[in-house]
């Protein structure tokens, strides 16, 4: 496949090693400052990955569907615009394939996660938390994997009225998330369930950036043949 990068920092590159070593080529790499002839080499793109921030993603995916470019994405951040993108693709009929994370392990997490929180639902001693600790330039807070882990609980324990991050004092009836920045860590997150007597606690820790970029790749393969609007699930079966 014929593979455009938009956003080229360091998942960009990563994603670009990954890719060619699968066969593919990268036939461009933008940036927020790439002039606009630089974007018309998407022309000869099979399939577009994007990461790039909250800010310009929404610019970028309808930029993509207007031209007739499949898109694979893993920018978080944008998930409120949920409906606008998905009209887009119907009305452009495009690709459109996102995750709030493309790692194979996040998502064996989630589904231990999902198994733990029918099983604490019966469980009301226990208060549950999520931690996510991620790289200072990481814009969104909390973490669409956080958010993600989040919803999957609350729709396991219907007690639980919604999340909140610590800094803006949740309620016991809510999931607090505390967000840490800290220098070149990669992705973790760990849920908690605290009780007076013990605490049960599951945890994912992303060692390197190349699961993500793995998952992205694996998605833009996935996409090939393919138009509407897709997730992990879709292609984890």
């Amino acid at each position: 496949m014929n593979i455009g990068i938009i956003g080229y920092g360091k998942m960009g590159a990563t994603i670009e090693e990954i890719a060619v070593a699968r066969g593919h080529t990268i036939i461009a790499r933008l940036t927020s400052s790439s002039p606009d002839k630089d974007w018309d080499q998407l022309n000869e793109a099979d399939v577009c990955i994007e990461f790039t921030n909250p800010a310009s993603a929404l610019e970028n995916f309808k930029y993509c569907m207007e031209n007739g470019f499949s898109l694979v994405t893993g920018t978080t951040g944008w998930y409120d615009y949920m409906d606008k993108v998905e009209r887009w693709q119907e009305k452009y009929h495009g690709s459109f394939f996102w995750a709030s994370n493309f790692s194979v392990g996040v998502h064996l997490f989630w589904q231990i996660n999902r198994r733990l929180a029918e099983l604490m639902n019966d469980q009301p001693d226990y208060k549950v938390s999520i931690q996510e600790v991620h790289h200072t330039e990481k814009k969104d807070a909390p973490s669409g994997t956080a958010i993600t882990t989040a919803d999957q609980i609350l729709k396991a324990i219907p007690d639980l009225s919604g999340w909140k991050l610590k800094e803006d004092n949740p309620g016991n009836d809510e999931i607090e998330i505390e967000a840490l920045r800290e220098k070149d860590v990669k992705g973790t997150h760990v849920v908690r369930y605290d009780s007076d007597i013990d605490r049960i606690e599951i945890k994912h820790a992303a060692k390197s950036r190349k699961g993500f970029a793995l998952g992205a790749v694996l998605a833009a393969e996935f996409l090939q043949g393919q138009h509407g609007f897709f997730t992990m699930e879709d292609m984890l079966g």
